[in-house]
């Protein structure tokens, strides 16, 4: 796609309100996680440096065990109602993580923390799952790249607001105001969203997460074409989360 296909792209309703959904999302998942950080530096003492390792961890612990059953809704159901579903699930835990900033409660903000780790999951197949359903096959490319371009950079910019809101007068204030106004703002995108047909009326829903996910990387491995790209951008997400670490 041209420069000037990809700005038209961004113009059109098949696209922008998913895109600036789940810019915010991604935004919000990091101010908090940052938030979080710096907070558990000033007040947790020693045990500062554990929980700081170990958020990383907590909050992609809910990618690998529910993966498989966030797929699976994701074929079963109209995808634009889900994501809408998942965008009030996440102003609740935002204003959750507003308590917990109030508070300064390292333990609210913890189990905020993995709680937008199951939201992030299950929102994951849904954004990108929907792609096919309202792009044309040439923009499916290049709107996958300005997902990822927007993911990023939403990254960057909430990774900063986190750390650096937090430590201003009132900072936990600041960082809970924001974080729901960003939000919203994602909630309200999201009502643009056009619908997206479920692709497998009939699939059932398996909530034995293990089973499932034993099942989906097996399915996943006997395809060389799926197999590589996954082991590829994990090895990309996995050298990403131990620097920032």
């Amino acid at each position: 796609m041209t420069n000037h296909s990809l700005s038209h792209l961004l113009r059109t309703r098949r696209f922008w309100p998913l895109c600036v959904a789940q810019a915010c999302g991604a935004f919000n998942d990091n101010l908090v996680k940052n938030a979080l950080v710096v907070l558990a530096l000033m007040h947790a003492g020693a045990a500062g440096p554990v929980i700081v390792a170990s958020s990383a961890g907590l909050f992609i612990l809910p990618y690998v065990l529910f993966s498989a059953t966030a797929g699976q809704l994701a074929d079963r159901y109209d995808k634009a109602r889900l994501i809408r579903v998942m965008k009030v699930a996440e102003l609740a835990l935002l204003a959750v993580c507003g308590f917990g900033l109030w508070r300064e409660s390292i333990a609210v903000l913890l189990l905020v923390l993995v709680a937008l780790g199951v939201q992030a999951t299950f929102f994951g197949p849904l954004k990108y799952g929907i792609l096919p359903d309202h792009l044309r096959e040439e923009e499916l490319v290049g709107g996958n790249g300005l997902i990822e371009a927007t993911t990023f950079v939403a990254i960057l910019l909430g990774t900063i607001a986190g750390g650096g809101l937090v430590l201003l007068a009132r900072g936990p204030l600041l960082v809970a105001g924001t974080g729901l106004a960003i939000g919203s703002i994602g909630l309200a995108t999201a009502y643009f969203i056009p619908p997206a047909p479920p692709e497998a009326r009939d699939i059932s829903v398996r909530w034995n997460i293990v089973r499932e996910t034993i099942a989906l990387v097996a399915k996943a491995r006997s395809q060389r074409g799926i197999w590589l790209p996954i082991l590829a951008i994990s090895w990309f997400w996995t050298v990403g989360a131990t620097i920032l670490a």
